[in-house]
């Protein structure tokens, strides 16, 4: 039984997936059955590393979805429109869809998910988040005995290239940056991957998922590299941490029906210890804590052609396995709940006021006998623990730099601390805040 497939985008992944349609050999025997139908391409004429034959292209995506040989929709454009508004239009065809667009799904998931449901059709999205690591299917399914407790994850390779160079070479961000773009591992504007935003997108995915209910991408608290100092990852390294970029999803107590959580992006010290502490490079990994499992880290490549590719085909032979076991009635059959991944209660994320984190701070300050007192004073007023405060030498005369590590404490009461610390006539400069694990 071949089933037709629809290809919206023929970038970098795009091609990944038609090179693998074409190549079935050696791999599960129901890629054989796939057969690439029509692709949509903005330029026809355009050069690439992979040969289709003229009749399959056009530029019109809206009669790539609508073609009657198309059974399958897959969207590897990128982009929030018409990328939104093609994967409804296959929807209402009563198509199903696989994309890796975590822009769309963190923004648009729940009208997604709603239109699915009421056409009964799949939209499958493992390439969305962490490439080709398996990691929606898993939360989807094989640890949906769990109460997850906590999902973090290093999920953006642009990021994690640059602050593992920064923390192997003392090199300053800016110069860094610029290789990434130069190697390709950074866009020109690199603004989405070194803000923040890009796994900002991917953790709103997987708390959605791992806690049942859609998650308010806008609400999510983010903060990315671009204004890290090369001093704090050589400090951290010193006091024996390394800094990653995380994204967190947490579990809160709550005496109410709905799942309070706590979801953040942030630059943030782990002990070396920590398992995410080693993954460099441009590797991604996600490390789930459930009960009863314990702990589970996925590792992998997070982007690229093969490995995202990888992914979407993944998904598309789930797909193709339901269609074939029904005799091409998939669409006619009721939804494994498993694979659809439908909501099954309210999560809000509560204040950040009300979250507990242990705190890394640096303080530029007069260099002079009485300071560390008084800051230690200002912590302990507010109630705030110290678990380290060490000074670091500095080339100006009569400064000084204090780095503090605190224990966990309420947001609320470190604030307050800062706060009186910040009025301290011989603080100069709160140089650096970043949250520590």
């Amino acid at each position: 039984m071949t089933i037709g497939i629809g290809l919206l985008g023929l970038g970098t992944v795009g091609a990944g997936v038609a090179a693998i349609l074409a190549t079935p050999a050696g791999r599960h025997p129901l890629v054989g059955e796939l057969e690439l139908r029509r692709v949509a391409v903005r330029d026809p004429n355009r050069p690439r590393t992979v040969e289709l034959a003229a009749e399959l292209l056009s530029t019109d995506p809206e009669a790539v979805v609508d073609d009657p040989a198309v059974d399958i929709v897959v969207e590897v454009m990128g982009g929030l429109e018409p990328a939104r508004s093609l994967i409804l239009r296959a929807i209402a065809a009563g198509k199903p869809v696989v994309t890796a667009n975590k822009a769309v799904i963190a923004r648009y998931g729940e009208e997604i998910a709603a239109a699915a449901a009421r056409s009964g059709v799949y939209v499958l999205i493992e390439a969305a988040v962490g490439g080709g690591i398996p990691i929606i299917e898993p939360l989807k399914q094989s640890l949906g005995a769990n109460r997850i407790q906590r999902v973090s994850g290093i999920i953006n390779g642009t990021t994690n290239y640059i602050l593992s160079r920064m923390a192997a070479e003392g090199a300053a961000y800016p110069d860094v940056l610029a290789d990434a773009q130069r190697l390709g591992y950074a866009e020109a504007d690199p603004a989405a991957d070194v803000q923040g935003g890009d796994a900002a997108d991917k953790i709103a995915i997987l708390a959605g998922l791992a806690y049942g209910g859609p998650v308010r991408r806008e609400a999510i608290p983010t903060e990315g590299i671009d204004q890290l100092d090369a001093r704090d990852i050589a400090y951290a390294e010193q006091l024996g941490y390394v800094v990653k970029l995380l994204a967190v999803a947490q579990a809160m107590p709550s005496e109410q029906a709905e799942q309070l959580l706590d979801v953040r992006v942030h630059p943030t010290l782990l002990p070396k210890s920590h398992p995410l502490a080693g993954v460099n490079g441009v590797n991604n990994a996600i490390l789930v804590e459930g009960d009863p499992v314990g702990q589970v880290m996925f590792y992998g490549p997070g982007a690229g052609a093969g490995p995202t590719a990888s992914a979407v085909v993944a998904d598309i032979l789930n797909i193709a396995g339901i269609r074939q076991a029904t005799g091409g009635r998939g669409i006619q059959a009721p939804l494994d709940p498993l694979l659809a991944a439908g909501s099954w209660r309210d999560c809000q994320l509560v204040e950040s006021a009300v979250t507990s984190h242990r705190n890394y701070l640096r303080l530029r300050t007069s260099d002079r006998a009485g300071v560390i007192g008084a800051i230690g004073t200002c912590f302990g007023e507010a109630g705030v623990s110290i678990q380290s405060i060490v000074q670091f030498e500095t080339q100006s005369a009569g400064a000084a730099e204090i780095v503090v590590i605190t224990h966990e404490v309420c947001e609320a009461n470190f604030r307050q601390a800062l706060a009186a610390i910040e009025a301290l006539s011989d603080i100069q400069a709160v140089a650096a805040c970043l949250r520590t694990l």
